[in-house]
């Protein structure tokens, strides 16, 4: 028997997460999977937990509330770890919807022992039509992943394995550590907990494949598809950049602290940026300009912000998992 704990990180979005719960409980379940969803309220001031608490109640799959008071994302998702008991350990988001057949995914994959995380596409749910300056090449940024072709997670894979739809053995987290404490709070859009613990995988040879029909339905909001969310990723995720680099420097050359290739890169949009303008040519030229956010988030983040982190590089207490 194969047991699963699906963790979803919340707060302060009852109406969606009931759509995510609904998904859960209306997926096709394979036989030979246990499923356990642990719901982690992260400082919920609106009636989430009143709510999880009536839908365990009638609901054929278990749910538990879990609380954790420490904020942020990786806090909630490492709280959900410590609740669990599960062999498997599946992340979801509270904007999300599980596809009817991924339970069914998640067990066919993990019947293989050699396969010890997998990751899937995020298609998108559109809250509004997208913009005209809407950058190509950005998707990832409002959450939409496109699916490729079946493929194990290595240096040479075009993305990474993805927080809001992963499945992990807990042994893994065993091995190598639990989320690091960089993913978003209020106090901005932290974003590289995925990618620090990516690396770590990799650096411990841990196998993992990119599923394409492991698909979860991502809702993506009109205020996703502004420029000032754009402006403030683009920000907070090279903030979150420069917060790496303080104990893992890229192998590439630095002038006073920053990549030279972000000063290139920089360069090079502020020459096309008049021409794209004059061409009505809106995606690239606004590209051009996240240049700037780029190296102005890397440079505080590297100089200036700081943020706390939960242990990552060394391995977790057996009983903590």
């Amino acid at each position: 028997m194969m047991t699963l704990d699906v963790v979803i990180p919340t707060f302060n979005r009852r109406r969606l997460l009931a759509k995510t719960l609904e998904s859960l409980q209306t997926a096709n379940m394979p036989e030979g999977l246990v499923v356990t969803v642990l719901v982690v309220d992260n400082n919920c001031t609106d009636d989430t937990a009143a709510y999880v608490e009536e839908t365990a109640e009638r609901s054929q799959i278990p749910i538990r509330l879990v609380k954790e008071p420490k904020q942020g994302s990786s806090n909630a998702r490492n709280g959900g770890i410590a609740a669990g008991t599960g062999e498997l350990i599946a992340f979801i988001d509270d904007d999300e919807k599980i596809d009817p057949c991924w339970y069914k995914v998640v067990e066919r994959e993990f019947r293989d022992t050699a396969a010890e995380f997998i990751g899937g596409p995020y298609e998108p749910i559109w809250g509004a039509k997208m913009p005209r300056w809407f950058p190509d090449g950005w998707p990832a940024v409002v959450g939409v992943v496109p699916a490729q072709e079946y493929a194990a997670f290595n240096v040479d894979f075009p993305g990474m394995l993805m927080g809001g739809n992963a499945v992990i053995r807990r042994s893994v987290f065993q091995r190598i550590g639990i989320y690091a404490d960089i993913g978003r709070t209020s106090r901005g859009l932290l974003s590289m907990e995925d990618l620090d613990f990516y690396k770590r995988l990799l650096k411990h040879g841990i196998h993992g494949f990119h599923v394409p029909d492991l698909v979860i339905h991502h809702w993506i909001p009109p205020q996703r598809l502004t420029k000032k969310y754009y402006r403030s990723w683009r920000f907070w995720h090279a903030v979150s950049e420069g917060l790496l680099a303080k104990t893992e420097p890229r192998p590439v050359v630095y002038l006073a602290g920053i990549p030279r290739y972000l000063i290139g890169d920089l360069v090079r949009s502020l020459i096309s940026l008049p021409c794209n303008l004059l061409a009505g040519n809106a995606g690239e030229a606004f590209a051009d300009e996240l240049s700037a956010w780029q190296l102005a988030g890397f440079a505080y983040g590297k100089h200036w912000f700081s943020a706390g982190r939960s242990s990552s590089s060394s391995s977790i207490p057996l009983d903590a998992v």
